[in-house]
């Protein structure tokens, strides 16, 4: 997939939301790519228009999402239900592992999701290939939502989500709620997908320690725009926006007696900065950060980030 010049714009009394304002991103097969940034970044709104689920006051403003050569925002709506959303392209959502009926079995939720999208195999067989898929003993098919831990939740809507084969998965926030150990086993269930299955995966978060044990690359976001991109071991070993550096800074650790938080808070989406978004916060501004918006400067092979300070000969 790859996602050229996205815009997302949220009507307000006050003016438009820019939610996602001119973002680039990739995801080459075999990839798991890290989406990361504070909350209010605008991670979430890019996955929901990838999944044609901005709904309004909430437009998509411009840019493409290819996807198989195909610019997925350009079909109608039903084309792209028929052929893309959850055959193609799937995602677990935010807290899905609350979103199973309390009142159905797991496998009654599991046979309407392959009825409703045609499925032709037997729902059964492929409702115990899906649930061993993600370390789930079949039996639990039988069990309502409540008697499951978070964690068995949370693997069995995985499961849900890759029913149709999908080559995209994307995840956003699926580790959020889970107690440690489960998050482990998580991310190892989404490298296993990639690896067994060739199942692509983005997977949001705003915890960029998580990125570094799971992703391939990883894209910064901050205030709808991407700060930095780049493999997981040159941003997180070498970061080059200032945004990127707060961002690693804060993470505890244990020689760390304590942590650096980002001072100040996410701009106004409705009247931007008017030249880098995170110039309010950040502590090494130059004088050209507020009067002009940085683009997109090469720092090494793959790696990027939008900041002044890599371009010194045109400040």
């Amino acid at each position: 997939m790859r996602i050229e010049g996205l815009k997302v714009y949220f009507s307000t009394p006050k003016g438009d939301v820019r939610a996602v304002d001119d973002v680039d991103l990739k995801v080459e097969k075999g990839e798991i790519v890290g989406l990361v940034g504070e909350s209010g970044s605008g991670k979430s709104t890019l996955a929901l228009a990838v999944m044609r689920l901005i709904y309004p006051p909430g437009r998509i403003v411009g840019g493409k999402v290819l996807f198989e050569g195909t610019d997925v925002l350009s079909i109608p709506i039903n084309e792209y239900v028929r052929r893309f959303r959850w055959k193609k392209i799937a995602m677990v959502f935010q807290a899905s592992m609350n979103s199973f009926s309390p009142t159905f079995k797991i496998k009654d939720q599991f046979f309407e999701t392959l009825k409703v999208h045609g499925y032709e195999g037997d729902y059964w067989e492929r409702t115990k290939e899906l649930l061993s898929m993600v370390n789930l003993d079949p039996s639990i098919a039988e069990k309502y939502p409540h008697e499951l831990s978070g964690g068995q939740k949370q693997r069995a809507f995985i499961a849900l989500a890759i029913a149709m084969k999908p080559k995209l998965l994307i995840a956003d926030e699926p580790t959020t709620a889970l107690d440690v150990v489960t998050q482990i086993q998580i991310l190892r269930l989404f490298k296993r997908l990639r690896d067994e299955e060739g199942i692509s995966v983005l997977f949001i978060t705003h915890d960029i320690a998580l990125l570094s044990m799971i992703a391939d690359r990883i894209y910064v976001m901050y205030a709808g725009k991407v700060a930095e991109g780049g493999t997981v071991e040159d941003v997180i070993k070498t970061p080059a926006h200032p945004y990127t550096a707060a961002l690693i800074s804060s993470i505890p650790t244990l020689d760390k007696t304590s942590v650096k938080g980002i001072p100040g808070s996410l701009p106004s989406l409705i009247n931007p900065p008017k030249g880098c978004r995170f110039e309010p916060r950040c502590p090494v501004k130059l004088p050209v950060c507020s009067e002009k918006e940085p683009e997109m400067f090469g720092v090494g092979d793959e790696h990027y980030a939008a900041c002044w300070r890599l371009a010194p000969d045109r400040v």
